[in-house]
């Protein structure tokens, strides 16, 4: 048999398994009772059809490709026993269940449901409460986690896990899920090429979104609201934040982003609203910053240190408490037509660009980065002074770091 005689075999083979693949039906009142009896008797590409009702079952493992779906959200409850569903073969959809009572551990990762080291996957459509960890993705690619609503109930982070993790994974697709009341929301570490887009992560106890180690990731309009400290990307390379919102991330030590050790990342049309700092920069370097709104933050930007070759242009700075706070005299960074609410110049030509160049580094945020309860003099006339002063004759603050052509309009 030639080349061509066998991959066509092979190929019919494959259509052959899915054409006679069947339908077994799981309920009180049918042949197979329980979730974990019909896995047992179903065939490779059968469905299982799980009818309305509870099911109080743990430890659910999915040895072989098959399509589970839920009919009216069947309840699987697992009593606070462990863990409930553990996927370990390629091929698995999970479709319209409603999973409780996940167990905690000060020792294992249970999770609502587990996908070990499988491929071609898809979670859609479930509903997840009372758990430990949501969704856990381990050593697993090319899946997709979708549409699916987790909502936990954390008061403490040492008991209490995320609501979607990915843990050396590549090739995965998170759309349109709605985290909240997990320690954190979405968490990634050692996992590439992924795409987090449209979810809303809101309300958790440490991070919405919080990725180490992981590179050529892209964030897609998704919302981050109201969560402990934020979002805080760490120790990742070739990242695309494109479209989100950070909002509402109040607190001594939170902000709407951290950017810790990122290199060669482009941060574009995302909305900085409402964060005790919006975005806040330590060693990273080489990030293109365009047409994000800053917007009513304590500080717009905080740059901590050995953050080099950086790009701020058409972005919008508007209302914000303080624009930029800077730690440092020396600057390579670009500042270039920007909007900013604070600027008081002119523009004579009627260029759109304003004719006297902007220093967004205020001496008061100078001063208040080293002290902070010289924070209560924020809108005195004291305040007003001394940045009048640097303004004239710079000494403290870096005397490069200016924007030299500011726009005269908002951004649209």
């Amino acid at each position: 048999m030639g080349r061509i005689g066998v991959l066509c075999y092979f190929g019919l083979c494959l259509l052959g398994n899915h054409l006679w693949a069947g339908t077994i039906t799981v309920c009180a009142s049918c042949e197979v009772k329980t979730i974990k009896e019909g896995i047992a008797v179903a065939a490779d590409f059968d469905t299982l059809l799980i009818k309305k009702g509870i099911y109080k079952e743990f430890n659910i493992q999915v040895t072989k490709p098959l399509t589970i779906i839920g009919e009216h959200y069947p309840v699987i409850d697992g009593e606070d026993n462990g863990e409930i569903i553990t996927i370990v073969s390629n091929n698995v959809t999970i479709d319209g269940l409603f999973i409780i009572n996940v167990g905690t551990s000060y020792t294992a990762d249970y999770a609502a449901i587990r996908v070990v080291q499988s491929e071609n996957f898809l979670i859609q459509n479930v509903v997840l409460e009372k758990l430990f960890f949501g969704i856990y993705l381990e050593k697993s690619k090319n899946g997709r986690v979708y549409h699916n609503k987790i909502i936990g109930d954390a008061v403490d982070e040492y008991n209490s896990g995320n609501g979607i993790q990915l843990w050396y994974s590549q090739n995965i697709v998170v759309d349109r899920n709605i985290v909240q009341h997990v320690r954190d929301g979405i968490y990634l570490e050692f996992s590439d090429n992924i795409t987090i887009e449209n979810n809303i992560s809101s309300d958790n106890l440490r991070y919405g979104l919080h990725f180490m180690f992981s590179n050529d990731d892209i964030y897609k309009d998704n919302t981050f609201e109201n969560n402990g400290a934020g979002v805080a990307v760490m120790f990742s390379k070739r990242i695309k934040m494109l479209g989100n919102t950070f909002k509402k991330n109040w607190g001594p030590t939170s902000f709407g982003v951290l950017l810790k050790e990122i290199n060669d990342a482009e941060i574009t049309g995302n909305t900085f609203e409402e964060n005790t700092v919006g975005v806040s920069i330590e060693g990273s370097n080489r990030i293109n910053y365009s047409k994000n709104n800053f917007i009513k933050n304590g500080w717009a930007i905080k740059v901590r240190g050995a953050c080099y070759s950086n790009t701020f242009i058409h972005n919008n700075f508007m209302y914000n408490s303080f624009d930029l706070a800077y730690n440092s005299n020396l600057n390579d960074n670009i500042f270039e037509e920007n909007y900013w609410s604070d600027y008081t110049g002119y523009d004579l030509d009627r260029n759109g660009t304003g004719d006297i160049p902007y220093r967004p580094v205020k001496l008061f945020s100078y001063i208040v980065n080293r002290t902070p309860e010289t924070i209560i003099l924020l809108r005195s006339l004291f305040m007003d002074i001394i940045d009048f002063s640097e303004k004239v004759s710079p000494v403290f603050t870096p005397n490069e770091l200016v924007d030299a052509k500011p726009l005269m309009k908002k951004i649209k």
